[in-house]
């Protein structure tokens, strides 16, 4: 069974409460969840138990604090539900290999942190290139790909697609992506997932997985069209799921943007699931009526 919404609901809870005590029963709650049944689910779809995805989330927050600001790092462990700075340097340190004021001396200085448009949470990035993954679309020159080291899911930076223009037309977009072979997943269930942050997207937003055969057929599609990322939202886990037929030969998956706005990706997972999460590929019969309607003209 596919617990999409219900995970999307406890996130959500939980990336607007980091900085308070969380109760794994709270966050239960939200999804609609006992409490074991949640704990279950959660290490079962994100790949951690909830105190440490939340303890994670945490210190990415805090990692983006120490670079961006000058609050103290007492203030910032406090901030984020740490006992004292102790437990929060112990905790940094076994994330990001040191304490949190050496962190903040050796990175501030490699950061650029010029900054678009006066905000002080978009920074420009000089070297849009992001390796092992490039940028296309059908309008390609409209926006703008790059690594955020401020904002990002987990670990210290996080793929960012922002547009780049004040004109566009319906169907243009923006699109980072990776392709690979398709042979190691033949006949198995695929599940494409990642953390997705947005902010104004006035069109849409979406994880994007296809399969096509070796003459460049596309035989599977997900595009998220039918379940979009649209406005402003916080940190949330997406996916799509597609059956890889013995005939495909290469997988393509990103994120897409069409319209303006930005979307940051973090923490991109591929896993073979099984039959009961069900597949979220394109299907014409849920987008056609059943029958041909209005044939006398007289509706």
């Amino acid at each position: 069974m596919e617990y999409t919404r219900e995970m999307k609901a406890a996130l959500d809870y939980i990336e607007h409460h980091l900085n308070e005590h969380i109760q794994s029963a709270d966050a239960a709650d939200a999804a609609g969840f006992s409490k074991y049944h949640f704990h279950r689910i959660f290490k079962k779809e994100t790949g951690l138990g909830i105190y440490e995805y939340i303890q994670r989330r945490r210190l990415s927050k805090a990692a983006s604090l120490l670079l961006y600001t000058d609050m103290p790092v007492i203030d910032i462990a406090l901030y984020f539900c740490f006992d004292s700075q102790e437990a929060f340097t112990r905790a940094f340190k076994r994330i990001y290999g040191m304490p949190p004021g050496r962190y903040r001396r050796a990175l501030s200085k490699v950061i650029n942190k010029e900054i678009l448009g006066g905000n002080n949470m978009n920074v420009k990035n000089n070297n849009p290139e992001i390796p092992h993954w490039f940028v296309t679309g059908t309008a390609p020159d409209k926006y703008q790909a790059g690594i955020d080291q401020q904002i990002f899911h987990s670990g210290s930076r996080s793929a960012v697609l922002r547009s780049t223009s004040e004109d566009y037309d319906t169907g243009e977009y923006g699109t980072i992506m990776q392709q690979f072979s398709a042979r190691e997943y033949s006949g198995k269930r695929l599940r494409f997932s990642g953390f997705v942050k947005a902010e104004s997207v006035t069109g849409w937003a979406g994880l994007w997985m296809r399969l096509d055969s070796g003459l460049g057929e596309t035989l599977k599609l997900d595009n998220m069209q039918n379940r979009p990322i649209t406005g402003t939202a916080e940190w949330n886990l997406y996916s799509c799921v597609l059956d890889v037929p013995a005939e495909a030969a290469v997988i393509n998956f990103g994120i897409l943007l069409s319209g303006k706005g930005t979307v940051w990706l973090d923490n991109v997972a591929f896993q073979e699931v099984d039959d009961s999460v069900p597949t979220t590929d394109f299907d014409p019969r849920n987008e056609y009526p059943d029958q041909p309607m209005n044939l006398s003209f007289e509706e």
